[in-house]
């Protein structure tokens, strides 16, 4: 008798076992690979973009890792200035393509950093307590550029200090013509934050400059 009743519990069990086998979800070796496909797809689209959505061309150094300025008409017409401000606080100060020194028959032929009462390439800063840097308002000359027996006069137009001017351009004026935007800058100047507010609302962005010029 004991062993009849063993034996219909181990059949009992076998039963449940298989009911409750039956009752699991089978998964299957295509669903599996499915599975898979479709994770590896979904992993692809996230570290390869689709080409559509790129912009046509790569942004510069300058685009990414600083914000644009204008100063258009600076003190005089036609005498616009660009201003790239780093997320230090660091100014680049420059030429903009649309200054009429740079659309003088033959471009710029000379730079001269002797202006006023010092000669700014002579200027050495040292330290981190930026020792002989000279505080200038946004009217100080920086430079003159000659172009087509004429001169121009390229100004801070931040109020700051002046930590480097250019001074590859005394040698290397073209340098202005070609490039004006990058190794043609003037110079870097480093504005207090409180001075840098009270400037930035005279500045154009670069979207709305373009608009200004008709460059769009």
């Amino acid at each position: 008798m004991a062993s009849d009743h063993c034996d219909r519990i181990l059949i009992l069990n076998d039963n449940i076992k298989l009911k409750i086998s039956d009752s699991l979800p089978s998964t299957s070796t295509n669903q599996v690979k499915d599975e898979e496909d479709d994770e590896e797809e979904e992993l692809h689209r996230l570290i390869i973009p689709d080409p559509g959505h790129l912009p046509q061309f790569p942004p510069s150094a300058i685009e990414s890792n600083f914000t644009t300025y204008f100063a258009p008409d600076f003190i005089k017409p036609g005498h616009d200035q660009y201003v790239y401000r780093h997320a230090n606080g660091l100014c680049v100060i420059g030429l903009a393509t649309a200054h009429l020194a740079l659309r003088e028959t033959g471009g710029i032929t000379a730079v001269d950093f002797n202006v006023g009462k010092s000669d700014r390439s002579e200027i050495k800063i040292t330290g981190k307590r930026k020792k002989n840097a000279q505080h200038y308002e946004p009217n100080t000359a920086l430079c003159k550029v000659y172009a087509n027996d004429t001169f121009y006069i390229v100004r801070c137009c931040v109020k700051g200090l002046l930590l480097e001017v250019n001074d590859r351009l005394i040698k290397q004026p073209e340098l202005l013509n070609s490039s004006a935007d990058r190794e043609g800058y003037i110079a870097i100047i480093m504005p207090r934050p409180a001075d840098w507010l009270k400037v930035k609302g005279s500045l154009l962005d670069l979207e709305n400059y373009k608009k200004l010029r008709g460059l769009l």
